[in-house]
């Protein structure tokens, strides 16, 4: 399987995020309205409650789909040792997680600083 992106394509943050994963990574990204069944059926069940890295051999989810997701941007070449190092650690999972859910808790208003009106929306409003 191509290594996918999935997320909220009805959030205009995320749909921001997505777009630049999009521009900078050779991620295949999927929204929540355009999941085929093969995607679908490796996510867990409340997989709207977040975004998820799907590859051939996992499923990441959450803080991991985000934290992956940037590694795989040419920017993130000096911040692969960082990331590698803080894994070592069992309060690094617990303190990304704990980031990832403050910004999805905060999706609306992180969305007036960056936003991209989502597909799902434009599809709604004809656009």
């Amino acid at each position: 399987m191509e290594p996918t992106f999935v997320y909220d394509d009805d959030c205009g943050f995320c749909t921001w995020w997505a777009d630049q994963f999009a521009t900078r990574t050779d991620l295949r990204i999927v929204g929540f309205s355009e999941l085929d069944d093969d995607v679908r059926d490796r996510l867990p069940a409340d997989y709207e409650d977040c975004a998820h890295l799907v590859t051939d051999g996992a499923v990441h989810s959450c803080g991991a789909a985000i934290e992956r997701a940037l590694l795989r941007t040419e920017q993130a070449d000096e911040a692969r040792p960082v990331v590698d190092f803080l894994r070592q650690f069992e309060d690094y999972e617990r303190l990304r997680e704990r980031a990832y859910r403050w910004a999805a808790d905060r999706r609306e208003k992180l969305g007036l600083l960056v936003s991209k009106t989502p597909p799902a929306r434009r599809e709604r409003d004809g656009d």
